[in-house]
């Protein structure tokens, strides 16, 4: 009788430790693709964006074939469910592109303000679709979130550039993205997910990338188009193993931590000194994100 107390109890335990996890490795994981975005946005100035879209997934795929030595475990490319691998890929491919060209075109405020409306997207079909149903508390972090995320970006009154479709096809396509990871990893592995969708993106984007190719002018910039298939690949196989242990809905708010990155890193890089109102939306944010981190504390207690 003991014994099965305390069984449940390091079962309970478990439980309660693995949301906490998840977002420890969601935060990690739009660290990186804050990385990504910010070396992307250097690279757009001299280099074409299918270019470097395309060199992305191609580092992308051999440093993660080096990484789990795929030559010595075939298996781990092996799926059940190819057709959700590839449809998933591509929605990785053309979040990329679209978030890319968005910046292109648009104030960096527009493009996040629609990107970070995902996690509603996110929450609400996370319900019907996997079977993870959000909390009244939960949407309510979301939407304070999201409220700071308008108060970092302060998006324009007037009307809006045709270009913010590309925005709007990101956030979509960002959103299934996420839902079919969290689907396809109660079947598949994570280094299978991520070799997978590396290898179509890249295969998919080689006559593209070929068409608009200019040779990079000297090594720093050789070194950041690698870089962005490190940090694209490392960023997503973080995102794959958090939507492996904890439901999408509760790293959903999560994805708003981004948001504190590029401020950060637009400081850092780029020399954009925050104003009073991007710190107090970086709070706002940080804060329902804490919410949520308590939550789950508590509910594990």
């Amino acid at each position: 009788m003991v014994h099965d107390s305390q069984k449940r109890s390091e079962s309970g335990a478990a439980a309660s430790v693995a949301p906490l996890a998840g977002i420890g490795l969601i935060v990690l994981a739009c660290l990186c693709f804050a990385f990504l975005d910010a070396t992307a946005k250097y690279l757009s100035t001299s280099m074409p964006t299918l270019q470097i879209v395309w060199i992305r997934f191609v580092s992308h795929v051999f440093l993660a074939l080096v990484l789990f030595r795929v030559w010595k475990t075939p298996s781990l490319l092996k799926t059940g469910r190819p057709v959700l691998q590839i449809v998933r890929a591509f929605c990785l491919l053309g979040t990329t592109i679209c978030n890319f060209l968005a910046v292109r075109y648009l104030q960096l405020a527009e493009t996040m303000s629609i990107m970070f409306a995902g996690p509603f997207v996110i929450t609400a079909l996370a319900g019907p679709l996997l079977g993870e149903w959000a909390g009244i508390r939960r949407w309510v972090a979301i939407i304070i979130g999201f409220i700071g995320v308008l108060v970092v970006t302060r998006p324009g009154m007037g009307g809006m550039h045709w270009a913010a479709l590309y925005s709007v096809a990101a956030m979509c396509l960002y959103a299934f993205y996420a839902l079919l990871t969290r689907r396809l990893t109660a079947t598949d592995g994570s280094a299978g997910m991520l070799i997978i969708s590396g290898i179509v993106a890249a295969i998919a984007m080689t006559p593209a990338g070929l068409s608009v190719w200019v040779t990079p002018p000297d090594l720093q910039t050789w070194a950041l188009m690698l870089a962005t298939g490190a940090l694209g690949a490392g960023g997503h196989f973080l995102f794959i193993m958090a939507h492996r242990i904890a439901p999408a809905p509760v790293l959903a708010p999560f994805i708003y931590t981004q948001i504190v990155w590029m401020i950060t890193l637009g400081f850092v890089i780029f020399a954009d000194v925050p104003t009073p109102t991007t710190i107090v939306g970086a709070a706002i944010v940080v804060g329902s994100g804490l919410y949520i981190l308590y939550r789950e504390r508590v509910k594990g207690i």
